[in-house]
């Protein structure tokens, strides 16, 4: 049965995270489609992953025999992380905007998994993976937005998720999630709703279409 590397990065519990709540909405479908499946989960925001260090770095560049004990001993942490990547037969990872970009401990988890070589580059072992990506915001920066410039998400995770590890990236974005919250906002809560449950919607489908195109 398949696997599915789940990784969510918000600070917010489902409750108050659009990102969380539309990666259950997937993940739920998608153990519905596998009973019997495996899904590993890692909550970045509860148990942050190291922010890589210049003996993490390094370590990858490097002949094992000759790492030093600091090398070994951060590699180790990291070759844990790469190797769960690349067992997954698919991933979904819960990415909402902070600040414009992406969260740093997803940032962190992607430095760790990304090594020249081996998970990037020419040959990336991990190549074709199917990956959903829930890309949450407060506001809305789609093309012809005036804030469209400053998407950084979206732009970021294209670059290294699909050039660098040459993984089949989708994107599911639900926005305006702070509508409900800013009264500057009111407007545009039916705009909101609207995404949100496109959002739901969407990641119920991509997850029954990924469980039945991996079990055939």
């Amino acid at each position: 049965m398949a696997t599915l590397l789940h990784i969510d990065s918000s600070v917010f519990p489902a409750s108050a995270s659009s990102s969380r709540a539309v990666a259950e909405t997937f993940r739920k479908a998608w153990e519905e489609q596998h009973p019997e499946g495996t899904v590993i989960y890692r909550d970045l925001a509860a148990n942050p992953v190291p922010h890589l260090t210049a003996d993490a770095h390094t370590a990858g560049f490097a002949d094992p025999a000759a790492h030093t004990p600091g090398q070994a001993a951060a590699f180790a942490g990291r070759l844990e992380l790469i190797e769960e990547f690349e067992r997954a037969d698919a991933l979904l990872i819960g990415a909402p905007m902070y600040n414009f970009t992406i969260p740093s401990t997803l940032k962190a988890w992607l430095d760790n998994v990304a090594l020249m070589g081996r998970t990037a580059g020419e040959s990336p072992s991990a190549k074709g993976t199917p990956v959903t990506v829930i890309a949450s915001r407060g506001g809305s920066y789609a093309p012809g937005t005036p804030r469209e410039g400053y998407e950084y998400v979206q732009n970021y995770l294209r670059a290294v998720l699909v050039d660098f590890l040459g993984l089949d990236l989708d994107f599911i974005v639900p926005e305006l999630t702070m509508a409900a919250q800013n009264p500057a906002m009111a407007e545009l809560v039916p705009l909101f709703e609207s995404s949100r449950e496109r959002a739901h919607h969407d990641a119920a489908i991509r997850a029954k279409s990924l469980a039945e195109r991996l079990a055939a």
